[in-house]
């Protein structure tokens, strides 16, 4: 009886298309609301391709912001199932792991992996599987088997697969991009909602040309910039977050950004801004 309500689970998520797909149509096997007993999950709308995705974990999330900023990472698929399941049990029996099972039931679960990230570095096309998980993790050895399952089951695929830890995550680099993330499209606030194209890009050379010079705080700068064109107080921090969001200015990462410092641009990218459509 367990075992026919663990197939009919998994038969309806296969049905519903969970695991399939590209770009907005993918759907993660595993969603915030199957394993809310994790605590510190996250839903985010990522950028690249316009859909909600889900995580498990703070760590998945900062990795997640690594992967949106990137530029040769086209598509993000995360909690990606190892299908068919019977592949997996398969592989379990030859190595001589136990296949990771439901706790209550006994019954075989289907494995996932963290992200499988389709990338382009100029070269071609390619697919690499990452799952992410604390270093003090590894030494666990039950982790580690269901990792042999999880390795030998890309290897088979010919995709690579590798683990990301916490040291391969710089927190402050996830933090600024998480600062940003929300600004990509800046017709998602109010006062640049019906504003006309041109109208947006000279507000964005002139908010540009006064941090390029000036080394007085952003807060300050983008405070003076309100009054200074009439539009509503923190439009200038919006319209500030959603240049570096769309890599038109560009600073180094790597250090954190503080609205109460002033700012270190490396440099403007002006062929970005006249790209971009503002509707």
């Amino acid at each position: 009886m367990a075992k026919r309500k663990r197939t009919s689970k998994v038969d309806k998520w296969i049905k519903e298309g969970r695991g399939t797909g590209s770009g907005a149509d993918y759907q993660p096997w595993l969603k915030v609301q199957d394993v809310s007993s994790l605590g510190r999950s996250t839903r985010l709308k990522g950028t690249k391709a316009g859909r909600q995705h889900e995580f498990l974990s703070d760590l998945e999330r900062n990795y997640f912001y690594l992967t949106e900023f990137s530029d040769v990472v086209l598509d993000i698929r995360e909690q990606f199932p190892l299908l068919p399941q019977e592949e997996t049990i398969v592989i379990a029996e030859a190595l001589g792991i136990k296949h990771p099972a439901d706790p209550k039931t006994g019954d075989p679960i289907v494995m996932t992996t963290d992200f499988l990230l389709t990338v382009d570095k100029g070269e071609g096309v390619f697919e690499v599987a990452h799952t992410i998980k604390m270093k003090d993790k590894l030494l666990e050895e039950r982790v580690l088997e269901k990792f042999e399952i999880e390795r030998e089951y890309w290897e088979r695929k010919g995709i690579s697969w590798g683990i990301v830890t916490e040291e391969e995550i710089d927190k402050i680099v996830a933090r600024n991009i998480s600062y940003i993330h929300d600004y990509f499209d800046i017709r998602s606030y109010d006062v640049y909602r019906e504003m006309a194209n041109q109208h947006i890009e000279d507000l964005s050379m002139s908010l540009m040309n006064r941090l390029l010079n000036s080394s007085r705080s952003i807060r300050e700068i983008t405070s003076e910039f309100d009054a200074d064109t009439h539009l509503p107080f923190g439009s200038g921090v919006t319209l500030f977050y959603h240049l570096l969001a769309k890599k038109i200015m560009v600073t180094d990462m790597y250090k954190a950004i503080d609205l109460e410092q002033s700012i270190d641009i490396k440099y403007i990218d002006e062929s970005k801004l006249e790209k971009v459509k503002y509707g």
